[in-house]
């Protein structure tokens, strides 16, 4: 779902062919560039380098020759480096102010499978559901998000509690690090292993779900097949090799940019954990959708799950997100999680409504007040929200 906090950008079109970027917060540098000379540091994850990679994927998809040069002034309410997806939405962002400054025309869906690719100019090989929902979402709504073709459902959330996002204070930028790609490479490894152990062509495919979908079974026997091909200690390069028949060279080529001196990996856990959360989002969508009685328990007892393999096999949390989960639980949360890549950031937690006003009073003496540089930040680090609205326009009239 999309938070209630957002990205916002005044815009005017010039014909300077220049991109002039100033923010409101001045920890962030003003930038211009010439619409011909953009570079991307994938080594610098500037914030000036998302509101490129949105700008270039539009103007790549467009083929234009001369690009509107714009003047923008941006502002944000979403804590940066906070797993609540800031830079997805200043990529989507930046790529709706494209679209509309060059006289374009997308639609949602299209924006957001174009804005999914712009992030991979930075570096980051992420999939597609941040900015999916960055256009999809609708106010009130949580969103089903399926890929290939991508697709979203309405999924409406039982009443009698809300989401409560708290930071752990812990900034992680997943394009500074080499932790999130580690995760997607060993994904797409396994899904070549088990592609081969099942006699399919395996050279093309690079996600797990796209090998389930070519197999045509469901997640159980997904599940299933994890258990059998694939073992739980770590797969060395050689024996990946091996797995695959290919040299250390090929297996070169398969690795991202900043995974290139990665000694060995988690095949199996990682494969485990897609599959399972997976099947876990299929069986919160349905709970969502039959509202038993004790449906919030149920939703709470996913999202607990989920945190535990998020943590345990997918390996992508920390010792503040697991802290931070056990006092929010332990303050009369139905559930707690990690939100977004991990590693820090935030953790979403489902709270009883009733239970609200002691729960926020609770983890703010817990977790917040204990400690300086968490009190300094605490009135924006936990809030509660409700789904918020997908991306919009604006025009001065």
């Amino acid at each position: 779902m999309a938070l209630e906090q957002d990205i916002l950008a005044a815009v005017t079109p010039t014909q300077t062919n220049i991109i002039q970027l100033a923010n409101t917060n001045p920890l962030y540098l003003d930038y211009n560039v010439h619409i011909n000379n953009i570079h991307i540091d994938k080594t610098k994850p500037l914030w000036q380098y998302y509101f490129l990679c949105g700008f270039k994927g539009i103007q790549e998809h467009f083929n234009l020759p001369v690009s509107t040069g714009i003047n923008c002034m941006i502002d944000g309410a979403i804590p940066a480096s906070s797993g609540l997806s800031s830079s997805s939405a200043l990529v989507c962002c930046a790529g709706l102010i494209t679209v509309i400054a060059n006289g374009k025309v997308l639609s949602k869906m299209e924006l957001a499978e174009i804005c999914a690719r712009c992030e991979h100019y930075i570096g980051t090989e992420g999939g597609g559901m941040d900015q999916s929902i960055s256009f999809l979402a609708e106010k009130g709504m949580a969103k089903l998000i399926e890929f290939n073709p991508l697709r979203a459902t309405n999924v409406k959330v039982p009443n009698g509690a809300v989401f409560v996002i708290a930071n752990s204070c812990k900034e992680m930028n997943k394009a500074a690090t080499a932790h999130f790609n580690i995760r997607v490479m060993e994904c797409r490894i396994a899904a070549k292993v088990l592609a081969k152990a099942k006699g399919l062509e395996w050279e093309k495919l690079l996600k797990l779900g796209d090998l389930q979908q070519e197999l045509g079974v469901d997640l159980e026997t997904m599940l299933s097949t994890v258990e059998q091909v694939l073992h739980p200690e770590p797969y060395s390069r050689m024996e990946v090799c091996q797995c695959l028949g290919i040299s250390q060279k090929e297996l070169s080529n398969i690795l991202s940019q900043n995974t290139q001196d990665v000694a060995s990996f988690k095949l199996y856990q990682r494969a485990k954990h897609v599959y399972s959360e997976a099947r876990r989002v299929l069986e919160f969508k349905r709970v969502c959708d039959e509202t038993p009685a004790n449906a919030l328990q149920l939703l709470g007892d996913l999202m607990n799950q989920s945190h535990i393999s998020c943590r345990d096999m997918y390996e992508c949390s920390c010792p503040e997100l697991d802290q931070l989960v056990d006092i929010c639980l332990q303050s009369g949360a139905i559930a707690s999680r990690l939100t977004g890549a991990g590693w820090g950031g935030c953790i979403v937690s489902l709270v009883p409504i009733n239970k609200l006003d002691c729960f926020l009073v609770k983890v703010q003496e817990v977790y917040y007040k204990v400690n300086g540089q968490r009190t300094a930040k605490h009135t924006q680090a936990l809030f509660a929200t409700q789904p918020g609205g997908g991306a919009a326009v604006f025009h001065e009239v």
